[in-house]
């Protein structure tokens, strides 16, 4: 009987495979790498570009003229290696992948840390360094050292404001930042079918944090239903009773809002221990949190009244963007005072769009909350966006209600 990670990878842990890879893509960061390292090597065709994306979400629009350079060159690359590229403003790479281009099953390798937010839908995802990027692309292929696993078992429902982003500090403030290393969190047990896709994408996005290899659902009627939405089928699979690592029991109804304090992710306290944290930005947004269920809710809060303090709302991609306009939830986050961003990671990385000052607090919905991430000198809390919406409304850390 095997793991889920076992089963895809088709041998048990502790084992080294060689896998064909189904989709490895590179972001405008690493993207220039990983063609450097492609010239190094000299690979002048790939095998399997049908299998390779590269997608610009780092620093879009760029934001000096040796950026602009860069992504012209790569952009070019693209075109005459004959890989698909989503260029500026299209989102995410997590995001966009998330959009019908994964499938329960798959092998997935991102030159980025959060690719194993894409195990939300049954896929292996995980990341890797540009150099490997490169030999993934040179030879269509990789090897794998096969995790063990620690299951998150996860009982009831979700209840009052908490949401999955604070179950997801809750489970990296248990575990630890190196608690999970080179192993996969699989989520399992009654409360796993309750967690709707995004809040998975979630989930399986801050597995890293842990240390861990990549994060997976198993596929059922939820990713069903998200893939139908892109004309893709996916049929159910059932855990085996098989050998943990560990398992960690969480019990969803016990989950309240919490927030990371600086500078670790696993530095986890009550947002109502925090109430009353000056701010001076709110940021609401990323491949943790920047999905449309993220914006709507985020609407849902602040609609009909204003923000006190500076705070910036950036869409993971183009369809969630669109949706937002078509539904009216963008008109009411403008409304509320919120300045909005194209779609992209935007100030998460501390590169452009949000930059925080010497001596600055900002609460955030990503992922990471290390020194000077998003400026030197900056200070940042993580939290849910139900969090942020109500601490961007008060100007300072604030507990949500329940709407």
């Amino acid at each position: 009987m095997s793991t889920l990670s076992e089963r895809i990878l088709g041998a048990p842990a502790g084992r080294y495979v060689d896998r064909e890879v189904d989709v490895a893509f590179a972001h405008d960061g690493t993207g220039v790498l990983t063609r450097e390292a492609l010239r190094e090597m000299g690979v002048e065709s790939l095998p399997h570009p049908d299998r390779l994306r590269l997608i610009f979400d780092h620093i879009v629009p760029a934001n000096t003229g040796t950026t602009a350079t860069l992504q012209a060159e790569l952009r070019e690359y693209a075109r005459v290696s004959g890989i698909a590229l989503s260029d500026a403003g299209g989102g995410i790479c997590h995001q966009v992948m998330s959009e019908g281009l994964v499938r329960p099953g798959m092998v997935v390798v991102g030159a980025d840390s959060h690719t194993c937010t894409l195990g939300a839908l049954g896929a292996f995802a995980t990341g890797v360094g540009a150099t490997d990027m490169a030999a993934i692309w040179a030879s269509g292929a990789t090897w794998f050292r096969v995790p063990e696993t620690i299951a998150v078992n996860l009982a009831g429902r979700l209840d009052g404001a908490a949401e999955a982003k604070d179950l997801a500090l809750a489970y990296v403030a248990e575990l630890g930042m190196e608690g999970a290393t080179y192993q996969a969190l699989e989520f399992v047990g009654d409360g796993a079918a309750g967690i709707s896709m995004s809040g998975r994408l979630t989930l399986c996005n801050m597995a890293v944090e842990t240390g861990a290899k990549t994060g997976i659902f198993y596929p059922d009627e939820v990713t069903a239903r998200h893939l139908g939405e892109y004309g893709l089928t996916a049929s159910p699979l059932t855990p085996e009773d098989c050998c943990y690592e560990r398992t960690l029991d969480l019990d969803l109804a016990d989950v309240v809002p919490l927030v990371a304090v600086p500078h670790r992710v696993d530095t986890v306290r009550e947002a109502e221990a925090l109430a009353g944290t000056h701010l001076d930005q709110v940021f609401v947004g990323t491949c943790t949190n920047g999905r449309y269920e993220d914006l709507e809710r985020f609407a849902r809060i602040v609609r009909g009244k204003k923000v006190a303090v500076r705070t910036l709302v950036v869409p993971a991609s183009r369809p969630v963007l669109a949706r937002a306009i078509a539904t009216g939830v963008l008109a009411d986050i403008v409304e509320a005072g919120c300045m909005v961003a194209p779609p992209g990671c935007g100030p998460c990385l501390g590169a452009h769009a949000g930059v925080l000052g010497e001596g600055e607090v900002c609460l955030s919905t990503a992922n990471r909350n290390f020194k000077n991430r998003m400026g030197v000198g900056g200070e940042i809390y993580l939290s849910s966006v139900a969090t942020a919406a109500a601490s961007a409304l008060a100007g300072v850390i604030a507990v949500p209600e329940v709407v």
